[in-house]
């Protein structure tokens, strides 16, 4: 499996996720099959299969986080000398070549993505284009309703 890039960040909030799945929801669901369970007939049981069902879901997730969290490549933002280019983990001050709106974004890998806060998937096509970009570029994107143009205002590494 290929090195999935996550910030400090979202390392943290990644192990956070799995702690609580362990340690809070997975006695939960334990708890609410063994109630099911007493209910007697499992065949035509909805209780049970519903938390049989969420138990598998939630494990599943918790294999997903080991998985990510083992083959992670956990970069430290602050630490970056990139010589003032866009790269994982910095922050992209744009503004839109046609209209004149500023938006800031952080450049973070999926799991961490969060458009409305500002946080953009290194898999998106923005972001894709803003790596190895530095400020003053124009950067063309292509997007769902178009191409749209952008000019770098700055670039951060906080």
């Amino acid at each position: 499996m290929s090195k999935v890039p996550l910030t400090a960040r979202g390392a943290a909030q990644l192990k956070e996720e799995l702690r609580r799945l362990k340690l809070e929801e997975r006695p939960k669901v334990t708890q609410a099959i063994a109630t099911a369970r007493a209910h007697g007939d499992l065949k035509e049981n909805a209780e049970y299969h519903a938390a049989k069902e969420q138990q598998g879901l939630m494990e599943a997730r918790i294999r997903d986080i080991e998985a990510k969290l083992s083959n992670a490549q956990i970069i430290d933002v602050t630490a970056v000398n990139a010589g003032g280019k866009v790269v994982f983990g910095s922050t992209v001050h744009l503004v839109d070549s046609a209209d004149g709106t500023a938006a800031k974004y952080q450049i973070v890998g999926e799991d961490e993505a969060d458009i409305k806060n500002g946080l953009l998937s290194i898999g998106s096509p923005i972001a894709r284009a803003l790596i190895g970009k530095k400020e003053g570029d124009e950067v063309e994107v292509a997007t769902p309703s178009g191409k749209r143009s952008y000019e770098i205002t700055a670039v951060e590494y906080i």
